[in-house]
């Protein structure tokens, strides 16, 4: 199945613009002290959190399904699954952040970290 994706430098151009979206990070909370990106559109949502809860789990923001959600993980691989995932259950507007932070952090901006 395919499914849509953005890559870390697409994610870049977003993040500079004034663009309305959500970068949903579904990382670990002891990870984001390893590696975060520092943006008002930012929302985190742990995969356990989500594995648990569903799409309860989820902000008000990201559940109203009207502006983009950009989904980013360390590698990419939980955020494809999130991806997939959030597709399956009526998300259109929904996008893979290909390579993860970590593809991020190697391309775009040292600063976020590495881990």
């Amino acid at each position: 199945m395919m499914f849509p994706e953005i890559t870390v430098n697409e994610l870049a151009e977003k993040l500079r613009s004034e663009d309305k979206f959500i970068l949903l990070d579904v990382r670990e909370p002891e990870e984001l002290n390893r590696a975060k990106i520092t943006d008002a559109r930012l929302e985190v949502t742990p995969l356990s959190r989500l594995a648990h809860s569903g799409t309860a789990a989820l902000s008000e923001n990201v559940r109203a399904q009207n502006i983009p959600v950009y989904v980013l993980c360390h590698h990419g691989n939980r955020s494809t699954q999130v991806t997939m995932w959030l597709a399956q259950q009526g998300w259109k507007n929904v996008f893979n952040v290909r390579g993860g932070i970590d593809e991020y952090a190697r391309k775009v901006d040292t600063s976020v970290g590495f881990y």
